[in-house]
């Protein structure tokens, strides 16, 4: 195949050194930045703290969004204190990883004088991929796929001006808030219902079925499961887009302390603590703060990780884990899922259908532990032999196979 590098043109969506109406600094910088990797290990472990509840729920995923099953008194507080959390703020952060990523990519495609997006169709299809192979046989509730095609589609746009970037990230932003309206004005409006409650599953295929009843299961509502990456796609969109926009502004140089200090001020003081009492109300408004205050208030915890590696030489023995985990994302988003599942579900050890809604709490935490450390431990040792994951390893290889990079 025909090294992207030395392909023809197809103006006006590619960008050059000479052409790049996105210009950046061509100053070599001395290593990585310490700070990306903790932010991406951060996310990964992050969002396990909101999946985890669906694994540990007898019912997974419909129980988990039907509320089936809820605990009550002080654990039920003590639940939706622990999920609001998490809810949706990590989710966010790993949306502007991606989109920093990409601007990255993009930089380096630049400085090499190679056209943009140049292969990266090639790596969205390979994300696609790893999606699929993840949502079938892992975790219903897999992102990967739908950052596939945002990325594809963001990829495109990078090679604009910035003026049209701009525009983008703002019509992608309204259309996206202009969703989550409607959504408040109809749970206002709409009479409560309750008609006759949750059907429990019958077969469960999450306590009582088998590892392939449960790729069946997730065959048959394979519509149901995948409406949360189309309801989002404007907002993916929008936060692939500011990431790279941040990045460019310099969020992770010294001389970016004042977007960080405004960033932190929206996101951890003001949105934070409303998406607290938002989400602590239960009920529908979940949803508002899942996608609505939550992704700022994930703006804030990239600002604040953002601003003490910004004055630190290097990212300390803390940071060094996380950040191991952030340089195998990939290998360590689907293994955590996996671990998970192997524990909770029937087709393993199956001990979620064995707790109480009472005990689910402390189950779920205990779960949680567990997980983190062997996901930090497994990027540890694995990272002093090899120098990918497993995953980054494999996809690496077919990205060269499919190319002809390297040739």
């Amino acid at each position: 195949m025909v090294d992207p590098a030395s392909a023809p043109r197809p103006a006006p969506l590619v960008t050059t050194v000479a052409d790049d109406p996105n210009p950046v600094s061509t100053q070599p910088r001395s290593g990585r930045l310490p700070a990306l990797d903790v932010l991406r290990g951060i996310a990964i472990l992050g969002t396990l703290g909101t999946n985890i509840w669906i694994f540990t729920n007898a019912e997974g995923l419909l129980g988990y969004i039907t509320r089936s099953d809820e605990p009550h008194g002080m654990w039920l507080w003590t639940e939706r204190l622990l999920q609001q959390l998490a809810q949706g703020k990590f989710l966010g952060l790993l949306t502007i990883m991606f989109g920093i990523g990409l601007a990255i990519q993009q930089r380096s495609a630049v400085r090499g004088g190679r056209a943009w997006p140049g292969g990266y169709p090639v790596r969205a299809g390979l994300l696609l991929l790893d999606g699929l192979v993840n949502f079938f046989f892992v975790a219903e509730f897999d992102v990967l796929m739908g950052y596939a095609l945002t990325g594809l589609v963001v990829a495109f746009i990078l090679a604009t001006s910035q003026r049209a970037q701009r525009r983008w990230l703002i019509a992608a932003a309204s259309i996206h808030l202009t969703m989550l309206s409607l959504i408040a004005v109809a749970i206002t409006v709409a009479p409560d219902s309750d008609s006759g409650g949750h059907q429990p599953l019958d077969p469960n295929p999450y306590a009582d079925g088998s590892f392939w009843d449960l790729v069946a299961f997730r065959w048959d509502h394979i519509l149901l499961f995948r409406l949360e990456p189309v309801f989002i796609f404007p907002m993916s969109i929008a936060l692939f887009l500011l990431g790279a926009r941040l990045f460019r502004a310099g969020i992770f140089e010294v001389e970016g302390a004042r977007i960080r200090k405004r960033l932190m001020v929206i996101g951890l003081a003001i949105a934070a603590p409303l998406d607290l009492v938002l989400g602590m109300a239960g009920g529908d408004l979940i949803l508002l703060t899942r996608y609505g205050t939550a992704p700022v208030v994930s703006l804030g915890l990239l600002a604040l990780v953002a601003e003490v590696y910004a004055h630190r030489p290097g990212p300390g023995w803390v940071g060094r884990r996380f950040g191991e985990v952030g340089r195998m994302a990939l290998s360590c988003y689907i293994l955590q899922n996996l671990v998970a599942g192997l524990l909770c579900y029937g087709w393993g050890l199956g001990l979620a259908g064995l707790v109480s809604a009472n005990s689910r709490v402390p189950f779920t935490v205990g779960i949680y532990v567990l997980v983190c450390p062997l996901m930090l431990m497994f990027a540890h040792f694995w990272l002093r032999r090899v120098d990918r994951g497993p995953v980054e390893w494999l996809w690496n290889r077919s990205y060269r196979a499919l190319t002809g990079a390297g040739r």
